[in-house]
């Protein structure tokens, strides 16, 4: 099993004109995701890798039937993608795009929540590596070939931290059902907890590895809802223990700003929710094979 996308998903690239657009639906392609065309606007009617271009969402998910999306679009004109995959009926969205005001995202969440909640859109990032299903399908920039089809979840604001997860997993024979990344804007579409709850539902999934990072309370409500909710392990690591109070580090969203947000206050909230931490990057595959081996899963 897996969340968000399978190998029946059928996706839409917003920006599929452009270089970065055209060069990551290829990849997508080549790892068995069913794109099914792009939309751009005043492209319509060309054709992109040998898939229709659209003018317009609503013109294109009438035509093929797709219910996800990818954005890969300037951060001034992102925000009203999002929005207008929202209105044509996409039922998950992939925000790549960074840089994308903190107003817009402000926009943006409020307009989706105009939408019942069985209805709305789910969006992942902005900001982010994506999405990814091993064997099945990816919507996103990670590299594929680290990831291995198996049954622990990956769920991080950082890219390259859940690309260092997915190799060090690998190594050791462990597979992963879902990779996601939510991104490492401050105002972003999905929070850990959202994906937690995701994860906790699938069948597929035995266990999930969570990274996180200085800045916000998403890792604390994550342990919260780990402590009272989910029945599976959670794994983290939660990068910035050496950042100083009030400096910038990274991401947007990376800024220690009040009581909670910094590394190792983190730990320490995640570590009492009853979460395994791994106390160094280069140990996070280790700490998911040491919690599987002592819940008697198997990798």
């Amino acid at each position: 099993m897996s969340i968000l996308i399978d190998e029946t998903t059928r996706v839409l690239v917003q920006g599929m004109s452009g270089r970065i657009g055209r060069f990551h639906a290829e990849d997508m392609i080549a790892n068995g995701t069913r794109v099914v065309g792009g939309v751009t606007p005043g492209k319509g009617g060309s054709e992109i890798l040998g898939l229709p271009v659209f003018n317009t969402m609503r013109g294109a998910v009438a035509e093929t039937g797709a219910e996800a999306s990818i954005v890969f679009v300037p951060p001034p004109f992102a925000a009203d993608a999002i929005m207008e995959a929202a209105d044509a009926g996409i039922r998950y969205c992939v925000c790549i795009t960074d840089g994308i005001p903190a107003q817009d995202m402000m926009r943006v969440k409020r307009y989706m929540r105009r939408y019942p909640r069985e209805r709305r859109m789910r969006l992942t990032g902005p900001n982010c590596a994506g999405t990814i299903s091993p064997g099945k399908a990816m919507m996103g920039i990670m590299p594929a070939h680290i990831y291995a089809p198996g049954r622990v979840g990956i769920v991080g604001r950082s890219g390259t931290l859940g690309y260092e997860a997915a190799s060090q997993m690998q190594a050791l024979g462990i597979g992963v059902s879902t990779s996601v990344g939510i991104g490492g804007d401050p105002i972003n579409g999905s929070s850990f907890r959202d994906i937690l709850e995701l994860f906790e539902a699938d069948p597929g999934t035995d266990a999930v590895m969570m990274i996180g990072e200085i800045g916000g309370p998403q890792e604390a409500e994550a342990a919260a809802y780990a402590r009272d909710h989910m029945a599976k392990p959670v794994i983290a690591y939660v990068a910035g223990l050496s950042a100083p109070k009030g400096r910038k580090m990274g991401h947007a969203g990376a800024i220690v700003s009040a009581f909670g947000e910094s590394a190792q206050e983190k730990v320490e909230i995640l570590a009492g929710a009853g979460v395994t931490v791994a106390p160094h990057p280069s140990a996070m595959g280790e700490t998911v094979a040491a919690v599987l081996d002592r819940m008697g899963l198997a990798a």
